[in-house]
């Protein structure tokens, strides 16, 4: 699976105070749940933000941000942040933050097998 692994610690790194984080494979790249629900992750050397529909339009004009597309069909409430938008931590944790505050309000998916989780 190709995905930036530098990212991926970033990522860990700042979510690891949370309780109920887990790490899933998922649309080829690696995704954070929290409290079973897809929250972050990151696809090839992107981080996709799940984040509240309401502020999709605001923040694809955003640079560095655009909708995630999977199948071809955009998905509003889905963005992904290229590196450029990201690279201060204070950056970072915008988009982490728009995740974390979305979270509890997040729809949780169906439960599948959780042989691939791995526990932060």
């Amino acid at each position: 699976m190709a995905y930036d692994e530098h990212l991926a610690d970033r990522i860990r790194e700042r979510l690891q105070d949370l309780t109920d984080v887990y790490e899933k494979e998922m649309m080829g790249g690696l995704v954070f749940m929290v409290n079973d629900k897809m929250c972050v992750g990151i696809i090839k050397d992107e981080m996709m933000c799940r984040i509240d529909r309401s502020l999709h339009e605001m923040l694809v004009e955003k640079n560095g941000c655009r909708t995630m597309e999977f199948t071809k069909k955009p998905m509003i409430g889905y963005v992904l942040v290229e590196e450029s938008a990201m690279r201060s931590d204070v950056e970072f944790n915008y988009w982490i933050e728009l995740c974390l505050e979305f979270n509890p309000m997040a729809k949780a998916s169906k439960k599948r097998s959780a042989k691939k989780d791995k526990h932060v």
